[in-house]
């Protein structure tokens, strides 16, 4: 399975979905996540993890902090002389004379297709930077070997779909899995087939695939390609049954920070034998002192703790001061807490300074959200 599929992680998707003021400078894959990681540390790991080790990444826009947190590649193990880890960006490449600045993910990727001709895998995994979870991808690919067919998107079955991945791609799939037509969750019913947006084929069928949709000028995205020919090619649809969460807004960043405080879904996520990879930055351990009350809480290294912590994510090099209070929150890097703050469904961005005795009240399901370098 090593060598016989490479992947593509797709950044340009439809809607360019964002969560608010977290993302003004930074991708959605590049978004903190659980104390010490980025989004997109998943769904790389699942391809380390399933022997997956040809990587591309088609960003879009914003991508500095994304390069800046995968390097060459090397704790994912990536950083090799063959196959590896690759950045792509649409600018100054090979087809925008012929092309130009065309939005859609089909001119991100004609624009380094390239790097695809050249590599050798039979197959292709492509995949989206928001859809967190920990998966081997080689049962999925071994299934797409064996149904012959043409394309197969990986799926979940859910009961809250009126409640959860709203806006994310629905499939309707008859008895032997082929996939049928495809819809977008409005949240009108709770039972939905959820989309992945992960797509498996032959490498060599996706190039003619590109081709074909650039010629034609009738698609910017791939998906709405899939959603066309859905009568001429055989789309089979394979299912996830473990943890998924769609990172698509700020309500449902904070849900999944909430829900990775449970024990099942950590457990899942941080203590399989997939491991999830990210950026090594070596810290000394936190410091709880006298007046500390941690309860129920991720906490990163480097971290300094004299208050009340409750139900909250911190990230690396936090300090909370004395008496402060802090529940259902998540605070990033190098965030300060002065003594006596009171601080509630609050999201803190890098670098925020709150200053003593100040109280901040945000909704439980609509999180207060505080971007990067402020000084409250």
């Amino acid at each position: 399975m090593k060598k016989q599929c490479m992947g593509l992680i797709n950044l340009d998707k439809k809607g360019n979905p964002n969560i608010n003021i977290l993302n003004y400078a930074r991708p959605l894959a590049s978004t903190p996540i659980a104390g010490r990681y980025r989004i997109i540390d998943f769904v790389l790991s699942n391809m380390v993890n399933s022997g997956i080790t040809n990587v591309g990444i088609y960003a879009k826009e914003k991508y500095r902090s994304l390069t800046d947190h995968l390097g060459s590649g090397k704790d994912w193990d990536l950083s090799r002389k063959k196959g590896g880890l690759y950045i792509f960006s649409p600018e100054n490449t090979k087809y925008n004379n012929n092309y130009g600045f065309r939005s859609g993910d089909v001119y991100s990727i004609l624009a380094n297709i390239d790097y695809i001709e050249r590599s050798t895998e039979e197959y292709i995994l492509i995949a989206p930077g928001y859809m967190l979870c920990s998966m081997d991808y080689k049962d999925a690919i071994k299934y797409h070997q064996e149904s012959k067919n043409d394309i197969t998107v990986l799926y979940k079955h859910v009961d809250n779909a009126d409640e959860d991945f709203l806006s994310c791609m629905t499939l309707n799939i008859d008895n032997n899995n082929r996939v049928l037509n495809i819809g977008t969750n409005i949240g009108a019913f709770p039972s939905a087939n959820i989309s992945m947006e992960t797509y498996i084929m032959k490498r060599t069928d996706f190039i003619k695939c590109i081709y074909k949709i650039a010629s034609l000028g009738t698609h910017a995205y791939f998906e709405d390609y899939i959603k066309k020919e859905l009568p001429n090619i055989q789309v089979g649809a394979y299912e996830f049954k473990d943890y998924l969460k769609c990172i698509n807004s700020i309500q449902s960043y904070a849900q999944c920070s909430k829900e990775m405080l449970k024990k099942e879904v950590s457990t899942e996520l941080f203590n399989s034998e997939r491991k999830i990879f990210t950026k090594d930055k070596s810290q000394a351990p936190t410091i709880y002192m006298k007046n500390a009350d941690v309860r129920n809480s991720f906490v990163a290294t480097g971290c300094k703790i004299d208050g009340t912590v409750e139900n909250c994510t911190l990230f690396r090099k936090v300090e909370i001061g004395k008496g402060a209070k802090i529940k259902n929150c998540v605070i990033m890097q190098n965030c300060k807490i002065d003594p006596g703050v009171v601080l509630e469904n609050v999201i803190f961005d890098k670098n925020v300074r709150i200053s003593k005795d100040k109280e901040l009240k945000g909704d439980k399901d609509y999180p207060m959200v505080i971007e990067k370098n402020q000084k409250l």
